[in-house]
């Protein structure tokens, strides 16, 4: 992961030649290791007041997508250091808070219910000590994983905010250092049930710690906020049928488990594909019939077994 003294010009133009319409997915929500191999530098209203997207407007319309994250993200690789400057000087929750601003100024955050949550869970205590939090990037946690960027949690979030109304009951298959798991809880209440599956027994632990120091904390001390270690294939059934599930990995189809365990008007968000992936958003209409849609391109890790996963780590 880079440092944020080192994107250099050429490294940044050489980022920007890779906008063509076979090798970048045709919108702004790129994921995991695809952005955080280009730079770990995060957007800032500061430097995007500065300067001009003028040189990029020739760029194809398949590389800026239809909103207005990707120029911040070109933005972010030719000029991170304010960013830095302006974070590293604050409190924590001072600067999870400007993060969330940050999105909903862009558009990512479009609820005031899910940007509520996402100012109350701090995710300066779901990365691994000396990362970066507070930058809209994905970020390594260990074991061949990462931690999603935040404009790609609030994009998750927002997509399946009417399934997390209080009482309800949230999957997170892949729950990582449990932030998304947390997030789910706080808006499905006490009365609701969050779980999260995780296939590496080191991280549930380690998401457990991170979830106690949280504002998430009675929940999990409630038992209505549980994190477990399973193979997400196959979902978790002792709590089903859920009202949301979301998925942190791409399946190269939507494993029957989880289509099973997604109750009658449930939704459910899960990437799907290849090297070539789309998040999409899986319905369950009261009958049991299924509809999908494809909300957006995505790059994301797969979805596998424990041992794929930790293959040459």
């Amino acid at each position: 992961m880079n440092s944020p003294g080192d994107i250099s010009p050429n490294k940044a133009m050489s980022a920007l030649r890779l906008c063509s319409p076979r090798l970048l997915p045709p919108n702004p929500h790129l994921h995991r290791h695809y952005l955080s191999s280009l730079s770990s530098s995060p957007f800032s209203s500061s430097s995007l007041r500065s300067r001009s997207l003028a040189p990029f407007k020739k760029l194809p319309r398949s590389c800026l997508g239809s909103q207005p994250v990707l120029g911040m993200e070109v933005l972010r690789l030719l000029k991170p250091n304010n960013f830095f400057r302006h974070f590293w000087t604050r409190g924590s929750l001072d600067k999870n808070k400007t993060l969330v601003e940050h999105l909903q100024q862009y558009g990512v955050l479009k609820t005031d219910k899910v940007t509520e949550v996402m100012e109350t869970i701090d995710r300066g205590l779901f990365v691994p000590h000396g990362s970066a939090p507070y930058v809209d990037s994905p970020m390594s946690i260990g074991y061949n994983a990462t931690i999603s960027a935040p404009h790609m949690h609030a994009t998750c979030l927002e997509l399946l905010k009417d399934n997390l109304q209080p009482g309800m009951r949230a999957l997170d298959v892949g729950s990582g250092t449990g932030y998304l798991t947390a997030c789910f809880a706080l808006m499905v209440g006490p009365q609701g049930r969050s779980v999260g599956i995780e296939h590496i027994p080191e991280l549930v632990a380690a998401s457990i710690e991170n979830v106690k120091r949280s504002a998430a904390a009675q929940l999990l001390k409630d038992g209505s906020l549980s994190l477990h270690v399973a193979d997400g294939r196959f979902g978790w059934r002792e709590e089903a049928p859920y009202d949301a599930i979301h998925v942190g990995a791409a399946a190269s189809e939507i494993p029957q488990a989880l289509l099973e365990q997604l109750k009658p008007g449930g939704r459910m968000v899960i990437p799907v594909g290849d090297f070539f992936q789309d998040l999409q958003v899986v319905a369950k209409k009261p009958d049991g019939s299924i509809t999908i849609h494809n909300e957006t391109s995505v790059r994301y890790v797969p979805l596998t077994s424990r041992s794929a996963q930790l293959q040459n780590y």
